[in-house]
């Protein structure tokens, strides 16, 4: 059975600064037709920033759409055409004040896939020294440092929403661990 939806209409009903709103009208697999929304997003990068002590770099930061303030992986969207290891460079300077001199891929995850085209690009930033942070005028944020080991039972007992935050951490334990066979 072919599961692919084909596109009859495509309709923008909102153009923001960070979003794009889409509606489209779609042929189903069974021949019958269905709207669906879409929300379009350049996508981001999340930098896991890991120093020799294995202590990682967070910031903490409200989040308007949840009304509160979490403890995150710095992050930041990617302009459009935008190289993700150019814009993750970029940001881990610009929340942290820090420059990595290596950098491991870790992989992409779809945000939403049923609404959103939003794709977050994962690194693990090492070797770390100082930069200079600069902040956009409307980022407002903390950095602080935390043990990996204690990031990752945070994860596990449910203490940590973001999900980038959740994944990097993740990940970035798991890579750590396969160096180390």
């Amino acid at each position: 059975m072919d599961l692919c939806e084909k596109t009859i209409h495509e309709e923008t009903i909102f153009e923001g600064k960070i979003i794009t709103l889409r509606k489209d009208r779609v042929l189903l697999p069974n021949g019958e037709e269905a709207d669906r929304e879409i929300v379009e997003h350049p996508g981001g990068v999340a930098i896991v920033a890991l120093d020799e002590d294995e202590n990682v770099y967070m910031v903490r930061q409200y989040r308007h759409p949840f009304k509160t303030i979490l403890l995150e992986i710095p992050a930041g969207k990617l302009n459009y055409g935008e190289d993700p290891f150019t814009c993750g460079v970029r940001e881990l300077e610009e929340e942290t004040g820090l420059v990595a001199g290596q950098y491991d891929y870790l992989g992409a995850f779809m945000v939403s896939p049923g609404f959103c085209g939003e794709k977050i690009h994962i690194y693990l930033a090492r070797e770390l020294s100082k930069g200079t942070m600069h902040l956009d005028p409307d980022e407002f944020l903390e950095v602080e440092k935390r043990p990996l080991k204690e990031l990752l039972d945070m994860v596990m007992n449910n203490e940590m929403e973001d999900a980038k935050t959740v994944l990097g951490i993740l990940k970035a334990n798991e890579w750590i661990k396969k160096e180390q066979y």
